[in-house]
């Protein structure tokens, strides 16, 4: 019997190309910055905090990022954080927003595979700008039918994306690092779901794999096995 999916959703950030990981390079800049008055624990635990109560004024991305780790340099030395600290804070931001692309393993093989017989689609989060930058210094831009950056991913943006550009969520399968973000919402929205995990996670996106919709869940160890996984769908 054919394959029932018509349209493949790609997650950008740790799917396609790696991410996670300069943020967590600059966590540790951070903290070395922040030595003098508080240990690197503390430093994580506050900036995490107030990356958590910041998502819903600031979104997603580098600028959120840095802004939040001035509010934690604030809050940590207690109100004296210096101008020599705040301009080392948004140097760090700014070498974030120039960092070189790298795509993940075999994300233009599969890419190129599956666009011969499926509508692919970039649906990802998070700064237009830098998003847009970085699809296309990934040189993996001209694979995608359609491209949305959108503020949240939700089961209602995977609905109405699909729709979209595609034959509905239910002929459709999303593929991303994320559990929480790439695939428990693209499941309840009634695609398949397809996790890539990623070398680096973020704290704030942990979720745990679906107990429901088991049927439409697949976990893959990178890129490569995934043209093989969609022709089972």
């Amino acid at each position: 019997m054919a394959s029932p999916i018509t349209t493949i959703g790609f997650d950008a950030d740790d799917t396609l190309w790696h991410h996670e990981a300069y943020y967590k390079l600059t966590e540790a800049r951070f903290a070395e910055i922040l030595a003098p008055h508080a240990d690197p624990g503390t430093v994580s635990e506050r900036l995490i905090a107030a990356e958590r109560r910041n998502l819903a004024f600031y979104g997603y991305g580098v600028k959120g990022f840095v802004l939040s780790m001035i509010e934690t340099a604030i809050e940590v030395t207690g109100g004296a954080a210096t101008s020599a600290t705040i301009s080392a804070i948004l140097e760090a931001g700014r070498e974030m927003l120039t960092h070189p692309i790298e795509p993940t393993p075999h994300a233009a093989e599969a890419l190129r595979t599956l666009g011969r017989t499926h509508r692919l689609l970039l649906i990802t989060k998070g700064d237009l700008f830098d998003q847009e930058r970085k699809l296309a210094q990934s040189g993996l831009g001209d694979f995608f039918d359609a491209v949305e950056i959108v503020s949240e991913k939700t089961a209602e943006t995977y609905a109405r994306l699909f729709a979209r550009h595609g034959d509905g969520a239910e002929r459709a399968a999303m593929v991303g690092n994320s559990l929480k973000s790439d695939v428990l919402p693209a499941l309840a929205a009634g695609a398949f779901g397809i996790h890539v995990p990623a070398e680096h996670a973020w704290a704030l996106d942990h979720a745990d794999e679906p107990a429901e919709a088991a049927g439409r869940f697949r976990r893959i160890a990178d890129l490569g096995a995934l043209p093989a996984v969609v022709e089972t769908l």
